[in-house]
């Protein structure tokens, strides 16, 4: 497939499935073995994630504005905002410093994957047909971040861990779940793991694309192919952050545990009959 219709399809995917509780790992994993794509040191798939990261900067671009301002001026909750966090991001980060490569090398592969895809999709669903019985009301959709306690931070911070460990758990749905199980409404929940991206996701991202820069003219389509995926993922996350945000203000979890789960069973499948190279 031509390099920059390729690069299209792809950021399409990553911006789609970023900040959805269902993986982008899996999906570009699968979407890349079908249309052939072969990008041996994962530049092009780096870059384009910073496209998604971006996305949440530019929608958030005001709060998080108002949040630094309140920061330097000593406001509670501002303070209170950033110190969650950092808080929420520390022990993934430290995680992922500590076992990367050794993560990368024996679990990075379509069958742990699909298989991260199948248990976090029944967890989110029982965590959300728990919360069922217990919450009745929608959740609106103005998310509460200023009520986000530091033991809340530190639960969603505990489940990001996993998603660092197991590829195809999905960061979003990780820090939803943790979220969730703390006692925050999904829209707040949601809001605090798109926020929790930009940190976690923006620097790995850009330590990656160092560590990688030697390797940018192998990408497949070169510069333009980078900048093309890059722009898609941006406009497509932007779409994605937004429309999720509605969803959940009137929705629960359980339907993307139920695609999770789906995905998973299919990845198994592509792998089994060898469309999928098992790595």
């Amino acid at each position: 497939m031509n390099p920059q219709l390729s690069a299209v399809l792809l950021g399409v995917v990553e911006g789609l499935t970023e900040f959805l509780p269902v993986s982008s790992t899996g999906h570009l994993i699968v979407a890349e073995s079908l249309i052939g794509y072969r990008d041996t040191a994962e530049t092009f798939t780096i870059v384009i994630q910073l496209g998604a990261i971006l996305a949440v900067v530019f929608f958030y671009w005001k709060l998080l504005m108002a949040k630094l301002g309140g920061l330097f001026r000593g406001q509670q909750a501002s303070v209170r905002f950033w110190l969650n966090i950092v808080v929420a991001c520390i022990p993934a980060a430290v995680i992922g410093l500590l076992f990367e490569k050794k993560i990368k090398a024996l679990l990075f592969t379509p069958t742990v994957v699909a298989t991260s895809l199948i248990v976090g999709g029944i967890i989110l669903y029982v965590v959300e047909t728990r919360r069922a019985q217990i919450v009745h009301t929608e959740d609106g959709l103005e998310p509460d971040l200023d009520s986000i306690t530091l033991r809340q931070a530190l639960w969603v911070g505990a489940a990001q861990v996993f998603a660092v460990l197991f590829p195809g758990t999905s960061r979003s749905g990780a820090s939803i779940v943790g979220g969730l199980l703390s006692g925050l409404n999904r829209v707040t929940a949601t809001a605090f793991s798109f926020f929790l991206g930009i940190p976690l996701l923006g620097a790995a991202g850009l330590y990656s694309l160092y560590k990688a820069r030697g390797t940018l003219s192998q990408v497949p389509g070169g510069s333009s192919a980078l900048l093309i995926g890059t722009v898609v993922s941006f406009v497509v996350a932007l779409a994605s952050v937004s429309w999720l945000l509605r969803y959940v203000s009137r929705h629960d979890f359980r339907g993307f545990a139920v695609y999770r789960v789906a995905a998973g069973v299919v990845i198994l499948i592509l792998v089994a009959v060898g469309v999928i190279q098992h790595a």
